[in-house]
């Protein structure tokens, strides 16, 4: 592969920049280089998405960075690239834009519900290792929030890691620990204080060895800073911190991947203001284990831990064991969870159907047509 293990620089229109890492330090191992192998007999490049426009994305290749656009064949299948994604490329000599002719089938991915009353499915990252869910506890961090975009990381199969930041601004960053470490069992929870470089160390060990880890978390929770802190240069631009209540104001606008020096790929994202759930039940029984440990003692399979007899979720509760806003945080997201994916379902029944019907109308025509010729 060659090249230095730095960030990816941004390109110049939509020239290759040549100066980039290579594939094995974006993360091209064993794994992706199987799944690459038929569509190298076929002549196609493997490149990965380093972030997505409207009608195009970014791949970066072993030689450079790239625009490029999705084929007919991949527009027609309903494929879309998200950042992180490993793709196949057509892109022979002479070629002006390369064409993504496919994408390999995801290891995992970071995807939350549109906004709104949609139900479509927005891919955040995809490929991903680690998430760091950044919080700031410049004031009490929102445990609530907290307990949504755990429930988000473990459903995407990656490894969680809640990041503290603006430690620096907190009257007790050891209580602010203390207090998530309650709400996130199972997850490490690592405090920061990024300008100072204060636990980016800890940070890089968790992406070492070529992971993918992405950063999810509201705007003004100081991850354009984090970024700047674990590439040693200031690549994200940041906004200052208001020296009334010590939030900034994002300015990342796009997912965008980058290559960290010493070894790691990390994906950063715009500040979310809604993190809708789809279809997320498991991750959110890995983030309440306490009540999927508790729910095992209720007399009914499929109690729902609300006003049924025997309810050992409830008992626990009323002991004192559970605290009631977890149940009612657990409720919450698992009502949302499944309305999502009922929502799901109705939108892919009537995509059979209208499909279906498209079909039917198709083979009537057909038939007409043969009985006109034979008469």
């Amino acid at each position: 592969s060659g090249g230095r293990t730095s960030a990816v620089p941004p390109p110049s229109g939509d020239t290759i920049v040549t100066d980039v890492p290579g594939l094995l330090e974006l993360g091209f191992s064993p794994r992706w280089q199987a799944l690459f192998a038929p569509h190298a007999d076929a002549g196609r490049v493997p490149a990965r998405v380093v972030r997505t426009d409207r009608g195009s994305s970014l791949v970066a290749t072993a030689e450079g960075i790239a625009r490029a656009k999705r084929s007919a064949g991949l527009r027609r299948s309903g494929g879309l690239p998200a950042v992180g994604d490993w793709v196949a490329l057509h892109a022979p000599a002479g070629l002006d834009t390369p064409l993504i002719e496919a994408v390999l089938d995801r290891a995992g991915a970071i995807a939350r519900g549109a906004a709104g009353r949609t139900s479509d499915v927005q891919v955040l990252a995809a490929n991903v290792d680690v998430v760091f869910v950044t919080a700031p506890i410049a004031e009490p961090p929102h445990l609530r929030r907290i307990e949504r975009e755990l429930a988000l990381a473990w459903d995407s199969g990656a490894v969680p890691v809640v990041v503290l930041t603006k430690a620096d601004l907190c009257d007790d960053p050891d209580a602010a620990r203390a207090a998530v470490e309650a709400i996130a069992p199972g997850a490490e929870v690592l405090v920061t204080r990024a300008l100072a470089g204060g636990g980016i160390a800890a940070l890089r060990e968790r992406v070492a060895g070529h992971r993918t880890a992405v950063l999810i978390g509201p705007s003004g929770a100081g991850k354009s800073t984090l970024v700047n802190a674990l590439l040693g240069e200031e690549r994200q631009a940041t906004r200052a911190v208001r020296v009334s209540d010590g939030r900034g104001r994002h300015v990342t606008v796009a997912r965008e991947l980058v290559a960290l020096p010493g070894g790691g790929v990390l994906i950063d994202t715009p500040g979310l203001r809604e993190l809708a759930l789809v279809g997320a039940e498991e991750g959110i029984g890995a983030a309440f284990p306490e009540i999927e440990q508790a729910a095992r003692g209720c007399r009914f399979r499929d109690c729902a831990h609300e006003d049924e007899p025997g309810c050992a979720v409830r008992a626990a509760v009323e002991a004192g064991d559970l605290p009631e806003e977890r149940l009612a945080s657990w409720h919450k997201l698992v009502r949302e969870s499944r309305s999502a994916a009922r929502r799901s379902d109705a939108r892919l029944r009537a995509e059979d159907e209208r499909r279906w019907k498209a079909i039917s109308k198709a083979a009537k025509a057909i038939s007409r047509q043969r009985d006109a010729r034979g008469r």
